[in-house]
């Protein structure tokens, strides 16, 4: 009877585990555009019952930790959140510490060697397929490059994205129709695995 009760005892820690995300918000505090400020950002977060808030940068980036385990069901949450809050909606994708760890060490590209404005993660809300990128001469764009990985695009750019043609080319909606996308330098990226980690 008291290995059945430990056993019970487990499972429930298993499930009320807290897990670390990141949410990655697009295109706000841009220009004037959508502002959210982060202290209102973490109130809301807050109020959606989530822990250990907290907000990295002006760009519209937060980690927190809930016991809910679907990432796209959080976004959406979110999103609904911002936008009775705020008057607008903003794109959300919430991504947990596990696949953002992946993703850093899946980056096919010398990190280590780059400055962060050189390596950028476009974060996709869903694998975009090769068929997307087939109208790029990949050729045309060098040295700059870019990289499909686990529902995101990997973008090496020697001169920082703010003049990268090939950044304007993945941009165009042949290419992100129909997903919600959102770019994080690789700074952001690395920061990002370290307060989501464990």
């Amino acid at each position: 009877m008291a290995k059945k009760a430990m056993t019970t005892a487990k499972t429930t820690a298993k499930t009320t585990a807290r897990k670390k995300y990141a949410a990655l918000l697009r295109g706000i505090n841009v220009g004037g555009n959508k502002k959210v400020p982060m202290a209102e950002l973490r109130s809301l977060l807050e109020g959606l019952g989530h822990g250990d808030v907290r907000t990295y940068l002006q760009s519209g980036n937060a980690v927190f930790s809930s016991v809910r385990q679907d990432p796209t069901d959080l976004a959406r949450e979110l999103e609904a959140a911002i936008e009775a809050h705020f008057g607008f909606r903003v794109a959300c994708l919430v991504l947990d510490g596990t696949y953002l760890r992946g993703v850093a060490e899946a980056c096919p590209f010398p990190a280590a060697e780059l400055e962060g404005k050189q390596l950028h993660v476009t974060f996709c809300s869903e694998q975009p397929g090769r068929e997307r990128f087939a109208a790029l001469d990949e050729a045309a764009y060098l040295p700059e490059e870019y990289r499909i990985g686990d529902r995101v695009v990997y973008l090496h750019v020697p001169e920082g994205l703010g003049r990268s043609k090939l950044a304007e080319a993945l941009a165009k909606p042949a290419v992100v129709k129909g997903l919600d996308v959102t770019t994080r330098n690789w700074n952001t990226v690395a920061k990002l695995v370290e307060l989501t980690a464990p």
